[in-house]
């Protein structure tokens, strides 16, 4: 322990002969180990913000989308095939044991009139279920009933966006609306939900009976969409089998026909969500990366530096009985001492930088403990390799040659 020790203070005072020069030299690992933890601390805080947006969608939730229109040989794409009916909405509810919300969407738009203002935005037609699946409470006033869907009821709840620009004073609930010329009655207004993971105000819209929606706004045959919630997280696989199962039926397709819908989870989403984001992360940790290999090269040079300006140094430890093994130790200790130095003080850096980003800008970086480590043994890895060929030169240095060095 205390030949360690005394390494440590030889290596400590070998350093300090010439600051400047050593903190040059530590320089690029210094750069390099906050570079490294402050690109994954974004890359992280990212994949976080997107985790957590998605979930703002709902937990368990699993959607069923339209399918695949073919023309001739053409398939046309994605949700190009809308054949969800109410019956299909009926026989989920129903038959499927493994869900405890469904909820049809139908999708439309339209000027909305109200409070002597008008707004346009999105008319989402809902089921009662859409606020559990998606668990987004009613800030004010109530959600509308089973009895609203089936008399196609002309009710309306709002969004916060949608309620500020009508109502800006407030006292929304129970206020007229027109929207596309239809009145409708305002019974709540829904709690703030913010931004989704593409930037878009989910609050910028405003829920009715998809009955309403379907029959008096859109006048379609379709449902646009269905959502559901599964019973538990661990559910959600089986639940989707049952889905699959159940519509396969009420569309009436045989065994070898392919499903017309198609169903994802919250789990894919998040999942397809965050791949990009880990692949970026990784990416830019990797061009960071090279900042300490960089580092390491200058280490190497400025200890061959070193080791020719203590030529005589060398010598005269040699003549006093000094190993070769004693002087390659005691010059790799000096290149290991510099990249530490170099990582603490980076790791210190991108600490600062992190907490800068948190205080004042949108950003959410989160430092990863696992990650902040990992540097710190490369830094000392880094000196090992690039500091031990000069200390192997130092250690081969003929002690007599070596004096006569001027």
């Amino acid at each position: 322990m205390r030949f360690f020790s005394n390494l440590l203070k030889s290596s400590w005072r070998s350093i300090q002969r010439n600051k400047t020069r050593s903190l040059l030299t530590s320089l690029g690992i210094i750069i390099g180990v906050s570079a490294v933890i402050i690109m994954v601390a974004i890359g992280q805080g990212a994949q976080r913000s997107i985790e957590e947006q998605i979930a703002s969608l709902g937990t368990n939730m699993i959607i069923v989308f339209p399918g695949v229109a073919t023309t001739g040989s053409v398939r046309m794409g994605g949700g190009t095939y809308v054949r969800f009916t109410e019956d299909d909405v009926k026989k989920l509810k129903e038959e499927a044991t493994l869900v405890n919300g469904i909820s049809a969407i139908v999708r439309t738009s339209g000027q909305i009139i109200g409070g002597g203002s008008n707004w346009f935005t999105s008319v989402l037609g809902v089921s009662p279920d859409y606020i559990e699946i998606r668990e987004w409470p009613v800030e004010e006033g109530e959600f509308f009933s089973e009895r609203d869907v089936v008399s196609k009821a002309k009710v309306a709840v709002l969004g916060k966006t949608v309620a500020d620009e009508l109502f800006p004073d407030g006292n929304a609930v129970g206020e007229r609306i027109r929207i596309r010329n239809l009145p409708f009655k305002v019974i709540g207004v829904l709690s703030e939900k913010g931004q989704d993971s593409r930037g878009f105000d989910q609050d910028d819209l405003v829920l009715v009976p998809y009955t309403t929606a379907l029959y008096r706004l859109k006048g379609g045959r379709y449902i646009d969409t269905i959502i559901l919630s599964a019973i538990s997280q661990d559910q959600i696989d089986a639940a989707q089998e049952e889905i699959r199962a159940i519509l396969r039926e009420s569309h009436r397709l045989q065994d070898w026909q392919e499903d017309d819908f198609r169903i994802r989870t919250q789990t894919e989403i998040i999942e397809r969500a965050t791949e990009t984001s880990k692949v970026l992360t990784l990416l830019l940790a990797s061009i960071a990366a090279v900042s300490l290999i960089v580092g390491g090269i200058g280490i190497m040079n400025i200890m061959l530096v070193s080791v020719t300006e203590r030529t005589r140094e060398i010598g005269i430890r040699m003549s006093v009985g000094a190993r070769s093994s004693d002087i390659l130790i005691q010059f790799l200790s000096e290149a290991i001492v510099l990249s530490l130095i170099g990582g603490i003080i980076g790791i210190l850096i991108s600490f600062l930088a992190v907490f800068l980003m948190n205080r004042f800008t949108s950003l959410t970086p989160i430092i990863n403990p696992g990650i902040v480590l990992i540097s710190f043994l490369f830094a000392a890895a880094v000196g090992v390799f690039f500091g031990f060929y000069p200390a192997r030169k130092a250690a081969n240095l003929n002690p007599i040659e070596a004096l006569r060095y001027e």
